[in-house]
């Protein structure tokens, strides 16, 4: 399937780090406009309510676009950061809750009415920790928080960055300057929608049907991408053969559909080594993130979504 969506380009490698971009095979239908965008037209995010609640966040889209929410853009502001859960695609005109996990452990105090948006969208591992964590029932509130929080905490041990809220911006910002001293090595491509990355034997993919979305969506994937690759500079790099190995798994693997909280249907992707999940409406393919993964999701089946700590 995802092989006559897409198609690889040249891979380009800097330090160990290997980056592949993907191009359409397709013109895109569905018509949707980012969240930076969106933003930036009135769209607003907001706690559901004074009290708060951490694995739930309401959209108000008074625009007459739809609007792409990607999965792992990170939410800034409110009571406590917070990433989203799955891709939404939120109908214009509307109003909606969108699943979230916290990566601001230690802030429970508003700091603003509604949220604005990070710079960057999750770094690699910690998507794939949560799709795992989310692929029996991906849609429950609260179901991957302690991974989530896990890894924001282990990967601030590991890059030694302490944090007072324990917010994970803040380790971005601490390696703002190294992020963008790699970042000018992965520029986007003309026509570009997606790119594969690969460190030593980590991989990833994420993808979008519309190369203007996937334009303006690159800095902030590039930067969550960087940020993995900071601890292994110098790698030994991912052979062309494994990214395509890859993307084979990936349109190999087993592929359900089930309810989105927005316009069209949730999709999970899972096989031996691969998890992954995306968003389709009417058959189109609107975004895809997959992962390598020794997991693939099995811990996850049979296991009953965690509340999350806080009301």
């Amino acid at each position: 399937m995802i092989q006559d969506v897409i198609q690889l380009g040249e891979t380009v490698e800097h330090r160990g780090i290997v980056i592949c971009p993907l191009f359409p095979r397709r013109d895109p239908v569905a018509a949707y406009v980012t969240l930076d965008e969106a933003l930036a037209g009135g769209l607003t995010v907001r706690e559901v309510d004074e009290a708060g609640t951490v694995p739930e966040l309401v959209v108000e889209n008074p625009l007459d676009a739809r609007v792409l929410l990607y999965d792992g853009e990170e939410l800034v502001g409110a009571k406590q950061n917070r990433i989203l859960n799955v891709s939404v695609l939120a109908e214009a005109k509307s109003s909606l809750r969108i699943p979230v996990s916290c990566v601001e452990q230690g802030r429970w105090a508003r700091r603003s009415d509604a949220f604005s948006s990070a710079r960057h969208i999750s770094h690699a591992r910690l998507r794939q920790l949560k799709a795992e964590a989310q692929a029996a029932q991906p849609l429950a509130r609260g179901v991957s928080q302690g991974e989530v929080w896990d890894e924001v905490r282990a990967k601030a041990s590991r890059m030694s960055v302490h944090s007072p809220t324990g917010a994970s911006a803040d380790i971005h910002r601490a390696y703002e300057r190294d992020l963008r001293a790699l970042e000018d090595a992965f520029p986007a491509q003309p026509g570009q929608c997606g790119a594969v990355l690969g460190l030593g034997e980590n991989v990833c993919l994420d993808l979008v049907s519309r190369p203007d979305a996937f334009a303006r969506l690159w800095p902030k994937l590039r930067a969550g991408y960087l940020l993995d690759a900071l601890e292994r500079l110098e790698g030994k790099p991912t052979a062309r053969g494994e990214l395509e190995s890859f993307v084979t798994r990936v349109g190999d693997a087993e592929w359900t559909r089930g309810p989105s909280p927005g316009l069209g249907e949730d999709v999970r992707v899972r096989a031996s080594g691969v998890i992954g999940s995306g968003l389709e409406l009417d058959g189109e393919l609107l975004q895809l993130s997959a992962f390598t993964s020794d997991d693939g999701g099995r811990r996850a089946f049979g296991r009953i979504a965690r509340p999350s700590r806080r009301r």
